[in-house]
């Protein structure tokens, strides 16, 4: 039971602070994040990993993309938005054409991966969060990124250490969700 509460326990963190993982962690992060189920070994996953000055590259980014799609009084929650951890990982699916893979199950490859992220940064005792929203699955901010028409990016992972109080886990009765044949 004890290595399943590294599962049970994970939480994500709104606000975050440093550190960050070093390049080392990083490395095996991103090795049990491309451990995710992988149909045809397609490898339809990769990362960009934005600290340091490419924080404020992504500000500008996410700045630009406000000023022409939100209401003028939010531009700056998305310039900001950035600025809410020291480190993050955008998670970029990759489509490739395959005749038993579809794409959605390639996007689901990504997805996996971005849960092993988080459960390898918690083992590590670090925090994160995945965050979506209108910048994620938007082409405007892929091609900003340097991406290919068959790429998109599917999350950014925010990463630190949690600044603030930890959130309370929700007690789940785990047969509430489960139908049984």
């Amino acid at each position: 039971m004890k290595k399943l509460d590294n599962i049970l326990k994970r939480n994500s963190a709104r606000l975050l602070q440093e550190p960050y993982p070093t390049k080392v962690e990083m490395n095996n992060i991103y090795k049990a994040a491309l451990r995710a189920p992988d149909h045809a070994w397609l490898r339809p996953t990769s990362f960009i990993e934005i600290k340091d000055k490419g924080i404020e590259k992504l500000s500008k980014i996410f700045e630009e993309f406000a000023s022409k799609n939100v209401d003028q009084k939010n531009i700056d929650k998305y310039k900001n938005a950035p600025y809410r951890a020291p480190m993050i990982i955008a998670a970029v699916n990759t489509y490739k054409e395959h005749p038993k893979v579809p794409k959605i199950e390639q996007m689901l490859s990504t997805a996996a991966s971005v849960q092993n992220i988080l459960l390898a940064l918690n083992a590590l005792k670090y925090s994160s969060i995945w965050r979506t929203g209108k910048v994620a699955f938007n082409k405007f901010v892929d091609k900003k990124l340097g991406l290919e028409p068959n790429q998109t990016i599917v999350g950014f992972i925010y990463v630190g250490k949690n600044k603030g109080k930890q959130k309370n886990i929700p007690k789940i009765n785990s047969r509430e969700f489960v139908k049984y044949l």
